[in-house]
């Protein structure tokens, strides 16, 4: 235990609190019913709420008999903490999950339509993180919306001047990818000003419809249209594509990349 931080409890100690087995909590994990944090080192740890969690999982099984889909409805339900975490975030994962609840799918049928894991579908409704773009854009386009609403793009005031530096972004659903907006509201463009960590990408190819700008302010970008033409861009360097074509991207640079990125209409 850290005495400096928030109780952190490892597999076999969960499972005991729980009073279950830990090949239960691993299935558990795999059903996307509960999603612990890991350690520098990889290793799964559990905190008091994660138990608590644990223990409802428990008794909805055995003494409700419901299956995985059922209890993760349930704790959805009557989890104020879940809505509080994704509100952090702008409200994406909860919009994900309303989305989910009024087309009346189970993580489970989301999930598979769309290539991933229940547990990873889970982490984004709750936390509005844990996918790449791809899965972003794939999941917007199967509830008919785009990401930049899921993101909440065009809440609250419109303002007609952004000042250098007051960009609101977007929820950082993807490691190391920043979206800042240049322009809010229903606009017929989407501004953008992507700052890219090392090594981030979009996790994937996509496409949707329109035409799409973008301008290197810094660093290295590789971009891929169609899965075979390959663009380096460097700083100066401007791109014009139609989005319809399969795109991918990733920052090639040992240190951030920065870019301007217009979409026209606001498709993504």
């Amino acid at each position: 235990m850290n005495d400096n931080g928030p109780v952190r409890y490892k597999v076999a100690e969960a499972a005991r609190l729980a009073g279950v087995s830990a090949s239960t909590l691993r299935l558990w994990e795999s059903q996307g019913l509960v999603v612990p944090g890991r350690s520098e080192t990889g290793h799964r740890q559990y905190s008091a709420d994660d138990v608590a969690r644990l223990k409802r999982i428990s008794w909805y099984r055995v003494e409700r008999g419901l299956n995985p889909a059922a209890i993760r409805e349930a704790l959805e339900g009557e989890d104020p903490s879940a809505e509080g975490e994704a509100s952090q975030d702008s409200g994406l994962g909860r919009r994900l999950r309303s989305l989910r609840h009024a087309a009346g799918k189970t993580l489970e049928q989301v999930a598979g339509d769309n290539g991933i894991t229940a547990s990873t579908l889970s982490t984004l409704e709750r936390t509005s993180q844990g996918v790449g773009f791809k899965t972003l854009h794939d999941l917007a386009e199967y509830y008919g919306t785009t990401v930049s609403r899921l993101s909440g793009e065009e809440s609250g005031e419109v303002p007609v001047l952004v000042r250098a530096g007051e960009w609101r972004s977007w929820p950082e659903t993807t490691p190391g990818v920043t979206v800042q907006l240049l322009a809010e509201g229903p606009r017929m463009m989407d501004c953008h000003r992507f700052v890219l960590a090392p090594g981030a990408a979009s996790e994937g190819a996509y496409r949707h419809e329109g035409e799409e700008f973008m301008h290197v302010l810094s660093g290295q970008l590789e971009l891929v249209l169609d899965g075979d033409q390959f663009f380096e861009l460097f700083p100066g360097d401007s791109l014009y594509f139609e989005s319809r074509r399969y795109h991918s991207w990733r920052n090639r640079h040992d240190g951030e990349t920065v870019l301007l990125w217009i979409n026209t209409p606001p498709t993504f």
